[in-house]
């Protein structure tokens, strides 16, 4: 007998393992022990900690009982956690056993007997299944009705191919295992090197950056300030916010903030500080502000990551989740625009709906919803979640609110000699009274939507015929805010504080300045802030000494750094063509250097802890605090669409 018939004999011993895993990968997702054919118990592994380096350990003794491992410490660990070598994570193990609820059957496709016998695939994101791959030239409406009866992934709004139907947006089960660089960077960034000055500000530590920061502003309070960067948030642990690098007539060189959002990109966008942590940035967060909110989970389930758009990062926090944790995370996709959602909430609990129609309910959730998140996220949720919709309306996805949290957090901060920077606000503008505020300014002015983001709800006034546009718009909401506008030295705001204006980007070949932002992600714990990730991103058009040294020049052509756009299906594309890295090529760039880093770091703090008071201010226990909320933003098309 040769080589290759004697390995081919050899294989047949293997598959009652083999079936015992995808056996038990499909009792995750039904909710049961698994059982029949594939009832095969599972093998011991090595203790925590150890890795698994020959097979013989894998397929050695097998146990007398079998079941699903909640904790990656027990001695009986699911072999589905086998690719993590059984690292023990540094998080809180499930209370119990994960409740699965009831089947909705009306979510099941039409289809979805016409096909009992077929393979079952897993909702991994990848195919598991061989004889799936093996059959994948079969009728598409088979498998579609497999994949449904295992709890696959389904994609929405594609329509069934014999009844029409669309089948609903569901579920994605990611595994330990799972994360994969390419799926959760950007290309460019898996062979970007970080830049030498970047990498050492991530290696300071709060206690240098603030020797340093007080030896720059002898004036400033050094024990307020550590008391400021250990502060522990309570609702907003995780943020970014978007700054501004500019100066004055006077050549006063600082950076302000533009405004701090509650769920900032910033992943896909970071090369990695250290070569050998692939997870990067996902695994800082998740080991500080959502490991630190899992601690306060009290009920059982599962763990979650839902989104409304960026299923880059997305996907990664959920594969990240899965290596940190141990178990198996939900990855859903929660739409504004979803008539039938994959998620609900019964008695205040979140619970996720797998392909098969189950409901699973979820203990803890990380939340990358960015759109008006209060319409279909409740205040009070008995499930945890990283940030919970207060951190939105307080100000991280309220221009409104923010800028009442800054101003009432600067007045604690006067004799401190520290502040929120931002330019000139003016809030709770109703649109008649815009034009007045614009020419308070010198006809030069920014008017926001002050809940919309991604760069949507902004528009840059610089002539008469900019403001008349705006005008003449329909609006959703019944307020704005109106900011000084930064420009360049000959067309900004003109305001008491005096004129900011862009330092932009070093000049290119052709002597052009491009107006440029820099994103500071941070998180939170008890041991206070860290920074995560950082990047810039420039605008389209270079910036004009003389509006009118061109003419056909539009300002946000000019100011807008924004890269998300948003198509006419309601889906989102990126412009990372102007996406500007933290590595050799691009840092030098910007024109800035390590105390550039450790002001936008500050301000970042600053700002986030603003409006996590304010969250206090708003919500205590189960209480919100709505007269307050009415009178700081009084927007009745606001109120209407919270959910309580």
């Amino acid at each position: 007998m040769n080589s290759a018939t004697a390995h081919n004999t050899d294989i047949p011993s293997l598959k009652p393992l083999l079936d015992a895993v995808e056996d038990t990968k499909a009792a995750v997702i039904d909710g049961s022990k698994p059982s029949g054919t594939n009832a095969v118990p599972l093998p011991s592994l090595p203790a925590s900690g150890s890795a698994i380096n020959d097979v013989s350990t894998l397929v050695g003794s097998l146990p007398n009982s079998i079941g699903h491992s909640r904790n990656p410490s027990d001695t009986q660990t699911s072999v589905i956690a086998v690719s993590l070598g059984s690292v023990t994570p540094p998080f809180p193990p499930r209370h119990g056993k994960a409740e699965v609820c009831t089947p909705v059957k009306d979510h099941l496709p039409d289809v979805a007997s016409a096909s009992p016998a077929a393979p079952a695939v897993t909702g991994t994101g990848k195919m598991a299944d061989a004889s799936a791959n093996a059959n994948a030239s079969a009728n598409a409406n088979a498998n579609a009705a497999a994949g449904a009866a295992a709890g696959a992934s389904s994609d929405s709004n594609v329509p069934n191919q014999e009844t029409g139907r669309h089948l609903p947006n569901n579920g994605q089960l990611i595994m330990p295992g799972d994360f994969e660089q390419a799926n959760h960077y950007y290309p460019r960034v898996l062979n970007a090197q970080i830049h030498p000055l970047v990498s050492s500000f991530f290696q300071l530590g709060n206690e240098r950056i603030i020797a340093r920061y007080v030896h720059l502003r002898p004036k400033v309070d050094q024990d307020k300030l550590r008391e400021l960067l250990n502060y522990k948030p309570k609702h907003f642990a995780w943020a970014g916010s978007d700054l501004f690098n500019v100066t004055t007539d006077s050549g006063q060189h600082q950076m302000i903030v533009i405004e701090t959002n509650s769920c900032p990109s910033g992943q896909k966008s970071m090369p990695l500080v250290q070569d050998t942590d692939e997870c990067g940035g996902y695994r800082v967060v998740l080991r500080s502000a959502f490991s630190e909110l899992l601690k306060s989970a009290d009920m059982d389930g599962e763990l979650a990551v839902i989104y409304d758009k960026n299923h880059m990062e997305a996907s990664g926090y959920a594969a990240a989740l899965a290596e940190e944790s141990g178990e198996h995370v939900w990855l859903v996709e929660y739409r504004d625009s979803d008539a039938d959602p994959p998620v609900r909430w019964v008695d205040r609990a979140m619970e996720i709906r797998d392909a098969g129609g189950n409901w699973h309910a979820i203990r803890a959730c990380f939340r990358y919803v960015t759109q008006r998140p209060w319409n279909r996220i409740p205040l009070y949720s008995r499930t945890r979640i990283l940030n919970p919709v207060i951190a939105c309306l307080a100000g991280g996805r309220n221009k409104m609110m923010a800028a009442r949290a800054y101003e009432i957090f600067n007045s604690e901060l006067r004799p401190y000699n520290l502040s929120v920077r931002v330019p000139l606000t003016i809030y709770n503008v109703v649109r008649d009274e815009v034009p007045v505020w614009v020419d308070s300014m010198g006809g030069h002015a920014v008017i926001k939507n002050p809940y919309s983001n991604a760069g949507q709800g902004v528009w840059t006034i610089t002539t008469r015929a900019d403001l008349d546009a705006f005008m003449a718009l329909d609006h959703r909401y019944d307020k704005f805010i109106v900011q000084s506008l930064v420009g360049n030295a000959s067309w900004s705001s003109t305001t008491h504080d005096g004129c900011f204006y862009h330092v932009g980007t070093i000049p290119n070949k052709k002597n052009n300045i491009f107006v440029s932002d820099l994103r500071m992600m941070i998180a939170g714990a008890a041991d206070g802030f860290r920074p995560v990730s950082i990047y810039a991103r420039r605008a389209r058009k270079p910036l004009l000494s003389k509006l009118e040294d061109d003419p056909s020049a539009t300002s946000w052509g000019m100011l807008g750094t924004n890269l998300s756009v948003k198509n006419a299906d309601g889906t989102w594309s990126s412009e990372s063509q102007r996406l500007m890295l933290m590595d050799h090529k691009d840092f030098n760039q910007l024109g800035i250097g390590l105390d550039d880093l450790i002001d936008a770091y500050i301000q970042t703090v600053l700002s986030v802890i603003a409006i996590d008071k304010m969250c206090q201010r708003l919500i205590d226990g189960d209480k919100f605090n709505y007269d307050l909320f009415r009178a700081l933003n009084p927007d009745e098309a606001l109120f209407k669409e919270i959910t309580i």
